[in-house]
């Protein structure tokens, strides 16, 4: 009986609480929803990278976030202001390597950037623009053709102080004004910035220059960048890994739209300094790798007026980049040798018509910019190599997104301070861009945060 008595007292405090918790008590988090902090996992076993969630991604955290592109107030980005692309992020690690994966939202695919086209009215051939284009009132008249990329900007060896709060912002000089020496004509290049400056006690700033240029704040300080291109290195499965510097200093960049240029690929470094002014730092040349124009200028019917058409075509191709492979003998790729005065192009065995059909032509009005079928691409895409082939990379188009997976080795070969290094598994802030059919118009989330479980 005494037994009874005390299994019944218990159950009806058991039976309480539980109709207590269901009834009677809120369970509130205190946890704050993360927005900021990327964990990189450590694992025994690598994902394959192949643009495929492995299941082994499932045990890495997730870190969500929408990048959006921001309003410059110099209508740099005006056009794309306030489009945004949920985006989740994820990474682990292991002895050697990091891996990321990247899923994000995009309405459509673009990877054929800037693509030749036939226009019957001229009769003749011309690039699409990279970006949209709007009439003086706003209304936009062509889509853009620029690609769909992303990219990631890391601090070298912590060499950029404003990096740590400003992460993307700390090299784009989009807010900055420039000096500008316009208003003295060809002074410029006649007399040098040395006499100028003593003739022009106070030039004209512009605070609106609708300049983007990336460069940093001091001799030496360094910026990773991995850049995902289409046209450069993801079709050989590769990331393009490139850096931004000094850029030769105030003296050079605050000139009228920002006069120099702080992106650079790897394995470039100032080889000297021009002689001329602004006397900006002149760069090694890149080992013709990534890509390469595909553009020529030849003499309508041999004779005529010289005009810009495709170096090379594949007869009847839809795809996107001709590569430097096809370009080669014996490749699918043929070398354009003449054009006629109504457009038709001629190579090595057959020529090209536009005017039958519209394959090669623009396609829909403003609001349904579309090209035809075969309109030829711009770009000759090469393989990366050394320094800028640092960063494995293949992406998948979902109908509806991109799956991007990559991976680089916690320290890679670099000597040159133009590679971020993981190896010391140390906190590093990193800001994250998306471009959606665009040239430099893109989306930003800065002040994101890579930590690493030890």
């Amino acid at each position: 009986m005494k037994i009874f008595k005390i299994v019944s007292l218990f159950s009806f405090v058991v039976l309480f609480f539980m109709y207590c918790t269901k009834t009677d008590q809120v369970v509130v988090s205190t946890a704050a929803k993360n927005t900021t902090d990327l964990l990189a996992l450590k694992t025994a076993t690598a994902p394959t990278i192949d643009g495929v969630a492995d299941a082994i991604w499932a045990n890495a955290e997730k870190l969500d976030f929408i990048p959006a592109v921001p309003d410059p107030g110099n209508g740099l980005f005006a056009g794309y202001i306030g489009e945004s692309f949920p985006t989740t992020l994820r990474a682990m690690y292991d002895d050697q390597y990091i891996y990321f994966l990247a899923e994000y939202a995009d309405k459509d695919q673009s990877q054929k950037v800037a693509p030749w086209y036939f226009n019957p009215t001229t009769k003749l051939w011309a690039k699409e623009g990279s970006s949209r284009t709007y009439d003086a009132n706003g209304i936009m008249t062509r889509e853009g053709y620029g690609e769909d990329k992303i990219a990631m900007l890391w601090n070298i060896d912590n060499s950029t102080p404003k990096f740590t709060t400003q992460t993307c912002y700390a090299s784009c000089h989009v807010f900055t004004p420039y000096n500008d020496y316009t208003t003295v004509g060809t002074l410029v290049a006649k007399v040098g910035k040395t006499v100028l400056d003593s003739l022009v006690t106070n030039p004209t700033y512009k605070s609106n220059s609708a300049s983007a240029n990336h460069y940093t704040n001091g001799t030496n300080e360094k910026i990773d960048m991995w850049w995902m291109q289409p046209s450069k290195g993801l079709s050989y499965g590769k990331m393009d890994d490139n850096y931004q510097d000094w850029a030769g200093g105030p003296a050079i960049t605050n000139l009228t739209g920002g006069n120099a240029n702080g992106r650079h690929v790897d394995d470039l470094v100032v080889a000297s300094t021009s002689t001329v002014w602004p006397f900006r730092p002149v760069y090694t040349a890149d080992a013709t790798q990534g890509s390469f124009a595909n553009t020529q200028n030849l003499k309508l019917d041999g004779t005529g007026a010289t005009v810009a058409v495709p170096l090379y075509v594949i007869p009847s191709s839809t795809s996107n980049y001709i590569t430097n492979a096809d370009t080669v003998t014996g490749g699918a790729a043929k070398k354009v040798t003449a054009v006629s005065s109504t457009g038709v192009l001629t190579y090595s065995g057959g020529t090209i018509d536009p005017t039958t059909g519209t394959d090669y032509q623009r396609l829909g009005t403003a609001a349904t910019s579309a090209i035809g079928a075969k309109c030829i691409p711009s770009v000759v895409s090469s393989p990366l190599k050394n320094g800028r082939a640092d960063i494995d990379c293949v992406t998948t188009y979902t109908g509806t997104g991109y799956i991007v997976e990559y991976k680089r080795k916690l320290k890679t070969g670099d000597v040159l301070k133009q590679d971020i290094d993981f190896s010391s598994l140390q906190d590093q802030p990193f800001g994250f861009a998306v471009w959606d059919k665009s040239n430099y118009q893109h989306a930003i989330k800065p002040n994101l945060i890579l930590k690493f479980q030890k």
